[in-house]
């Protein structure tokens, strides 16, 4: 479907950015909480975009190019929070009690901002020369260009940011029942197997239900078997050659072994996947970069004026920007460093951190940016790359402060590494939106230039919503392995990326990381990378088992993998029963809007929960006492929530026939 743009199309408007920055704030602080709880994020694009097209309608001269710079400015500050992946490790280690707004502002804004200006010569190379798939981009680029080509796409876009409230609305409610203890929080089921034990965990979630559908059935079936790897031969295995002691039950024992050994293997097998997987990108990257290059300079010298499609900010501006970015990005480390036991060795440290936002930042977004175009942006390896870059940090600043070392120093390199990671960090997440959305918005004809500085808003955006919502959370609940002295509730968030990154640094700085366990890791990671090369070539590419998804299943609890395995083979049998029907592609898009409606009223109901334990100063202020017995409220849990799916689920299908007829 194309839709014939004028030639100077309204896009960056008042009201467009004022709408982005508004769903910035909802998204953001859904992703935050999303990756504090489960260590996973989802790409915030096509939600964006309905609620864009919904609310903008009200407007005749609204353009499509509008909604796109909307949902630009969206996606780019909801992708942003992925730096919680990082960020508690400063609580962890209690260099931190409470989080700063400055300090994390400036990280984010930086490191976003560099990401932006990374990505932006990639995108001949790697968007408008480039036969990526990029689903997520064409995906939302097909959302727009329905809701605004007639009145069936006018009836979609309503029918649309009706299914993200219905999502957002029954899952706010799910969650509200196992706050108020009428359902249990996880479904769970441990056991002995002879001297070792086992078991599984699902957590009362729909918004991992959702994160399932959106990620879909590859990375779904690759999950199911990383659970298979951990649950099923791991801890049965190793808690056999550890018994446990007198008086230990099956699921203390289970869970003790799968937090000190299994999932170190795990980080060991996303660290493998991810090096592999960056060895294999070096040459089109390389490619991509030349091409942009040779572009710039046929445009100079031909002297011809480049189509509005074509135009990017001028490349002396993204080096410029890119050069004065180091000022601030050099103040901030010297500011971190200002006053504690690493100040004598300030200079060498701002330069190396300064040096490895330079060239990791680079290689990060330049490899994640890729992974956007070839996956998706809500699989991409940002999990990998954290691995990786906190590794190469650690080691970096552990070899400039060894003639100081002490526990105090130890400390405070640790401490720096982390900050230096989530500068990192936040140019690779960016960098991973940045070319996704110029996708989009290539093909709705949108101008890149305008979009890049769309990017930059959100980013500004998102950096002030990050550092207020994480510092909620943190004064409410607090998180597993921090000190926890100024928190509320008993029930720390479990900020998995964030403990597993804080645990690297130490391990590396401090000289007692568990090698064996990653290199354990490492071996199976290599024979999943064979596994996943031969089942790919076998089917001449129609199947896949990412590894980084097995990594991540193995890696994280299956309490939260379990309700993401199951929502991705919900979702696509969803879709299988939807092909050939009356309204089924309608019915399908419906049904993603829904998910991401689901993820967005879990996490914003605990957001506001977190101010509400704030306020109150209860650890739990909506618990009721009742007599359900632990059995009871599990199924209690498992019947509401089978029944909220399969209801929703037809209520999309029902749509989309009503939307075509």
């Amino acid at each position: 479907m194309s839709i014939a743009a004028p030639s100077n199309p309204k896009e960056i408007t008042v009201r467009g950015i004022i709408l982005g920055i508004l769903i910035t704030l909802v998204f953001t602080a859904a992703q935050v909480y999303l990756g504090l709880k489960v260590g996973l994020t989802f790409a915030t694009s096509i939600p964006a975009a309905v609620i864009s097209m919904a609310l903008l309608s009200a407007f005749k001269d609204a353009t499509i190019q509008e909604n796109n710079i909307v949902q630009t400015i969206a996606s780019a500050a909801g992708t942003l929070a992925s730096v919680i992946f990082v960020l508690p490790g400063l609580l962890m280690i209690g260099w931190w009690a409470k989080v700063p707004f400055w300090p994390t502002f400036g990280a984010c804004a930086i490191g976003g901002v560099l990401g932006v200006m990374y990505t932006m010569p990639l995108r001949r190379a790697l968007v408008s020369q480039s036969d990526l798939p990029y689903p997520e981009g064409v995906a939302a680029a097909e959302v727009l260009k329905v809701g605004m080509a007639s009145r069936a796409g006018a009836a979609e876009g309503k029918a649309g940011l009706w299914a993200v409230i219905w999502g957002s609305v029954a899952s706010a409610a799910f969650a509200a029942f196992a706050a108020v203890k009428l359902m249990a929080g996880e479904v769970a089921i441990y056991f002995r197997t002879g001297a070792g034990a086992t078991g599984i965990g699902a957590s009362s979630s729909l918004a991992l239900i959702g994160a399932g559908h959106l990620m879909g059935i590859t990375v779904g079936i690759a999950m199911l078997a990383g659970l298979v790897i951990a649950w099923g031969i791991m801890v049965p295995l190793m808690t056999s050659l550890s018994p446990a002691a007198a008086g230990v039950d099956a699921s203390a024992h289970a869970l003790g072994i799968w937090s000190k050994e299994v999932r170190m293997m795990g980080a060991g097998v996303i660290g493998m996947a991810a090096i592999i997987t960056l060895a294999g990108l070096a040459k089109p990257i390389f490619g991509g970069l030349k091409s942009a290059m040779d572009s710039a300079r046929k445009a100079k010298l031909n002297g011809g004026v480049l189509d509005r499609t074509e135009q990017d900010l001028p490349i002396f501006v993204v080096g410029l920007v890119t050069l004065l970015s180091m000022v601030p990005a050099g103040w901030l480390l010297a500011s971190f460093l200002q006053g504690g036991p690493l100040a004598s060795l300030a200079l060498p440290l701002v330069a190396v951190g300064i040096g490895y936002i330079l060239i990791a930042g680079m290689f990060a977004a330049a490899v994640c940016g890729y992974m956007a175009g070839l996956i998706g942006s809500s699989n991409s390896p940002v999990s990998g790359i954290a691995i990786l870059t906190i590794l190469g940090a650690a080691l970096s600043v552990g070899m400039v402060g060894r003639s100081i070392m002490g526990p105090e120093v130890a400390q405070a390199l640790i401490a720096y590494a982390l900050f230096v990671t989530t500068v990192v960090l936040a140019v690779a997440v960016i960098g991973n939106d940045n070319l996704q959305d110029l996708k989009t918005g290539q093909l709705v004809d949108a101008t890149p230039w305008k979009q890049q500085v769309g990017l930059l808003i959100g980013v500004i955006a998102g950096s002030c919503v990050v550092p207020p919502v994480l510092e909620l959370l943190n004064h409410a609940n607090g998180f597993v392995g921090a000190p926890n002295l100024n928190s509320i509730s008993d029930q720390p968030l479990a900020a998995p990326q964030a403990l597993l990154i804080s645990t690297l640094a130490k391990g590396v700085i401090g000289g007692q990381l568990r090698w064996d366990l990653l290199g354990y890791g490492a071996l199976v990671g290599l024979l999943l990378v064979a596994i996943n090369f031969a089942l790919k070539k076998s089917s001449n590419g129609k199947y896949s088992l990412p590894p980084l998804g097995v990594g991540l299943a193995i890696y994280l609890p299956s309490a939260v993998i379990t309700p993401v395995c199951i929502g991705a083979v919900a979702g696509y049998l969803f879709d299988r029963a939807m092909e050939h029907k009356v309204g089924g592609d309608t019915a399908k898009r419906l049904g993603v809007l829904v998910m991401s409606g689901f993820i967005v009223g879990e996490s914003l109901f605990n957001v506001a929960l977190a101010g509400l334990i704030v306020v109150s100063g209860k650890g739990e202020p909506l618990a009721i006492a009742n007599s359900l017995s632990e059995a009871q409220a599990m199924i209690v849990a498992l019947i509401l929530g089978v029944a909220m799916v399969w209801g929703l689920y037809r209520w999309s299908a029902r749509s989309g026939r009503n939307v075509a007829a």
